[in-house]
């Protein structure tokens, strides 16, 4: 008897805290600032709706729950329109009081804006349970750290359609993103519509993807439907750079006398088409041969009553002479006076899959902790250089969902560890640390986002924070590629070769950058990465069975932004990489590109891992050893310009959905 009283006490303590963690558990993304979890919930049925405030929204919302709006429930949505929030310390705009109860949801903001940002929370904490959503009880104090939470989209390079960019403009507005900035035009083609000059959008002017373009209509129906979303759109019209389709359509360069004339009529156009606050205007990558251009150009869109955005590095400006600048590369830099949009380390169509979302998750800002009135906030952008003609590829390639939640709690929630500049894209490899706790913990809500909210998008994340390996020290190879060293005839901690010591240390992730795509401005494992060397990395994978397994595996993730050729067939790459498990070599897929010749025009086949099948392989039940053999020559060559000397490998799904469940992941053939 005393036995099984001390049982039921146990499990009613197991009961108590396994609920109290489960309260405070949740999967909101981005986290608020302040949130109290209660032990209750609002069950959605019949509820009275209190608000005069997007009430449309509102009935859309209680709907979408399976609720119904009623006069007389006791149930209640209130919602209030205040003067201000005091305790808010910034962008009041936005921040919102949230309490939820059993009987009641109360909502205080300043703005409408603030109001559909708590629908937002409120639609992340709802749950279904025995065919009735319940929305977990919490009261919520919150607002954004930074203004600006945006993305880009490069569509004058490659035409991307009005369905797409509704579908992510709809799917990133749940996560409190506040901006979509549209790159329309480009020395590919002008893709917007002009009524005044039809020549502009004619195919003859156009080298990639011939007549499309959006029409007027097309680009108005965008806004409103970004205004709907509280999202800003941010129209670029590029100049006078990147402008090769408007001097093949009037032989004239923007720049010239009669280039400008055209160019304000092209820009009454624009203007009266975009009911917006912002135009930008570029002015980057480009040799200015008339010093009245930027300047002239400048005041005659703010004489449409437009705000005017401008590439830094670009023109150079004072205060008042332009009304924000988009930083782009390391050399961009923000000016006291003009505020400032962060883009600098911020270009997807470089990114690996799995490295650089760790960099991205743990920056800061322009390594700030907040926003101020010089620092607007950040905007991840997608540069289209090489073509690629599908939607889903453009997406999955750049891992674009993945990267721009990560960019949505850290704009929002503000701080960060560093600016790309100490572990940056290398997971502490002591899982204790608050930095690996917390990135694991945003993965942990990614993942769920990706089963909950990204269902059927685009999204190859899968879980890394339980990938672990060993790396040697590199051995210099003498310019030797397929030279072999002595990790490859057994494992061990430490190895001497020609009198030297190399050893191991341990590294966390299903991608690790050796070497970083931009050198070592942005660090990777290797400090001080040096060119003809070999590295290897092992771990001991145990499965709980034998199966087959899908295999992610690559050791060039490559760029959208370089005409690179495909690797040899038979071969991974240029590298001579190889992976063997339970010394078994594992084969390369063949290749569907087979070009020789370097071109933009050509599209990626299925060189990166996530756009192809993963590979099948067979898994004993136990462990089961891989190897990966990393040689490195020359860090550029003639057939791949930016060489990542990196590698990324984790066992999935056959069809690739999902990590493969059940697999423990350690070097050291430690079960936990």
């Amino acid at each position: 008897m005393k036995n099984k009283f001390i049982l039921l006490i146990y499990f009613i303590i197991n009961l108590y805290t396994s609920s109290v963690a489960k309260a405070g558990d949740n999967h909101l993304l981005p986290q608020p600032q302040k949130f109290t979890p209660s032990h209750t919930s609002f069950q959605v049925n019949k509820v009275m709706l209190s608000t005069p405030v997007l009430q449309q929204e509102w009935e859309a919302f209680i709907a979408e729950m399976g609720g119904t709006v009623s006069p007389k429930a006791t149930a209640v949505i209130e919602v209030r329109l205040l003067p201000s929030l005091p305790e808010i310390p910034m962008n009041r705009d936005e921040a919102y009081r949230l309490n939820v109860t059993k009987k009641r949801i109360t909502v205080e903001a300043v703005t409408e804006r603030g109001v559909y940002w708590a629908m937002q929370t409120l639609r992340q904490l709802a749950e279904k349970r025995n065919s009735k959503t319940q929305i977990q009880g919490a009261e919520i104090v919150d607002w954004p750290a930074f203004r600006i939470r945006g993305f880009m989209q490069d569509v004058g390079r490659s035409y991307i359609s009005l369905e797409e960019l509704k579908r992510e403009i709809a799917a990133l507005a749940q996560f409190k993103i506040n901006v979509f900035h549209w790159h329309l035009t480009e020395n590919q083609s002008w893709r917007l519509e002009s009524k005044i000059f039809p020549m502009l959008n004619d195919s003859v002017n156009t080298t990639r993807m011939p007549g499309k373009y959006y029409t007027l209509e097309e680009a108005k129906e965008l806004v409103a439907f970004c205004k709907a979303h509280h999202m800003t759109l941010i129209p670029e019209i590029d100049m006078p750079g990147h402008s090769a389709a408007f001097i093949r359509t009037f032989r004239h360069d923007m720049q010239s006398p009669e280039g400008m004339k055209i160019l304000k009529l092209l820009l009454d156009e624009v203007c009266e088409t975009f009911d917006v606050p912002y135009l930008h205007i570029g002015t980057d990558e480009v040799q200015f041969t008339n010093p009245r251009f930027v300047p002239e150009m400048v005041s005659y869109v703010r004489s449409k009553g437009k705000k005017v955005i401008s590439w830094n590095p670009g023109w150079h400006y004072k205060p008042g002479e332009i009304d924000m600048t988009q930083l782009w590369s390391y050399r961009g830099k923000a000016q006291e006076g003009i505020p400032a949009i962060d883009s600098r380390f911020h270009y997807l169509n470089h990114f690996d899959t799995f490295g650089d979302i760790v960099a991205l998750y743990n920056s800061r800002v322009y390594n700030k902790e907040q926003g101020s009135d010089d620092l607007a906030g950040t905007i991840l952008a997608i540069w289209n250089d090489r073509l690629i003609d599908s939607e889903w590829d453009m997406i999955i390639e750049n891992n674009f969902y993945p990267n721009m939640l990560a960019v949505a709690e850290r704009a929002w929630k503000g701080g960060g560890t560093e600016y790309f500049d100490k572990n940056a894209t290398i997971l502490p490899s002591d899982e204790q640390s608050e930095l690996f706790k917390s990135f694991a913990d945003f993965e942990r809500r990614l993942l769920w986002h990706k089963e909950h909210t990204f269902a059927g998008y685009p999204f190859a994340y899968v879980r890394q924070t339980n990938v672990k390996w060993n790396i040697t020290d590199a051995f210099p190879n003498g310019g030797d590629l397929t030279k072999s060293f002595p990790p490859e005839e057994s494992l061990r901690d430490s190895y001497t070769y020609k009198g030297k010591t190399y050893n191991v240390r341990p590294a966390i992730g299903a991608g690790i950058y050796l070497r970083h795509v931009w050198g070592t401005l942005v660090p990777g494992f290797y400090k001080e990465p040096e060119e003809n060397h070999t590295a290897y990395a092992y771990t001991y994978v145990y499965s709980p069975k034998e199966q087959t397994a899908g295999l992610w595996v690559e050791f060039q993730n490559y760029s959208r932004s370089e005409a690179d050729l495909p690797p040899l067939q038979g071969k991974w790459d240029y590298k001579e990489s190889r992976i063997w498990i339970n010394e078994q070599e594992v084969l390369p897929p063949v290749w569907t590109a087979t070009h020789r010749t370097k071109s933009n025009e050509i599209t990626l086949g299925n060189e990166n891992c996530v756009v192809r099948p993963p590979l099948e392989v067979r898994l004993q039940k136990g462990w089961n050893k891989v190897l990966l053999k990393l040689p490195v020559g020359k860090f550029t060559t003639p057939e791949v310009r930016l060489v990542k000397w990196m590698f990324t490998t984790v066992f999935v799904t056959p069809d690739g959905q999902k990590a493969l469940e059940g697999l423990v992941y350690s070097p050291d053939k430690i079960l936990k």
